[in-house]
């Protein structure tokens, strides 16, 4: 009786959502765990299935610093950001355009979904240009230095044109976090900023971000401070007022830019806990945060 009960309370939600866009980043935590991507594969599945237009982006930072250990090639992280030279460029494409791309096509495969794998460069999905070199304080230190990033690139477009074709007709895009300027450079991109983008450009009615953690807290030690749901009002009172501090207030800025940018509902659910998706969806509970510009 309790599967029937959480059927009628899932109804509203799947003819509020169907024939709308759903962008889903997925971070490398959540894929290098085969059970995790497994059970993730069906509950992407259950959300096309269902008539939602599910559109991926995945990277992979994790799987690409263990691949370069074990190669012996340096990996350089400055204030969170990877300095990407020649050598670790050419391991991005093989793990974020190979290996994860290809284990999520897979998975999806095995649920009987048409999924269709890609990266920022194809269909030129992703216009970008290289990051100048910027400054950057030393958390250590104190001092600033001015750092060049290497084959890291920012978005001046998104070309959303292949990414509609492909909704439209019922196949679910899988983005890998590559894109190219006009003379065929490849970058490294950072996934959170393709999806946010792609959010924008399609329109989506929502952008879920699905990673290691369950969502935004005001202390982070304290479970009960979870923000369960806050509008675009209530950001601004949390960031103004002091009420949060340290790492959370990057985050939800972050989230106030992509509301006032036009994303419908943002989500910070995490990817590793089994249902978590399908809950934050198709309940009014919910399980993660959820941010919606009113």
């Amino acid at each position: 009786m309790q599967y029937l009960e959480l059927l009628r309370e899932a109804l509203p939600y799947i003819q509020k959502f169907k024939g709308r866009i759903f962008v889903v980043k997925i971070s490398g935590k959540v894929t290098e765990d085969k059970k995790i991507l497994d059970s993730l594969g069906e509950e992407l599945a259950l959300l096309h299935q269902v008539g939602i237009r599910v559109c991926v982006v995945h990277g992979g930072g994790r799987q690409l610093t263990e691949i370069a250990t074990k190669l012996g090639i340096s990996q350089t992280i400055i204030a969170g950001r990877r300095v990407t030279d020649d050598e670790t460029l050419e391991l991005a494409k093989m793990v974020f355009a190979g290996q994860i791309n290809t284990d999520i096509l897979a998975c999806l495969r095995k649920k009987g979904v048409e999924a269709v794998g890609l990266s920022g460069i194809d269909g030129n999905i992703v216009h970008a240009e290289k990051r100048p070199p910027k400054i950057v304080r030393n958390a250590e230190t104190g001092e600033s230095e001015k750092i060049d990033f290497g084959n890291v690139g920012d978005i001046i477009k998104i070309n959303s044109k292949l990414l509609q074709l492909l909704l439209e007709n019922d196949y679910l895009p899988v983005i890998s976090s590559l894109g190219a300027d006009d003379d065929g450079r490849i970058y490294n991109i950072n996934a959170d900023t393709i999806a946010a983008e792609i959010a924008i450009q399609l329109e989506a009615e929502k952008l879920i971000f699905l990673s290691d953690v369950d969502g935004v807290y005001i202390d982070p030690d304290e479970p009960e401070s979870k923000i369960s749901r806050a509008n675009l009002r209530e950001i601004e009172e949390l960031i103004s007022n002091g009420t949060v501090s340290g790492g959370m207030i990057p985050k939800l800025q972050s989230v106030r830019s992509l509301l006032r940018r036009g994303v419908k509902s943002a989500h910070i659910i995490s990817g590793i806990k089994r249902n978590a998706l399908l809950s934050e969806v198709f309940t009014d509970k919910g399980e993660g945060s959820m941010f919606t510009a009113e």
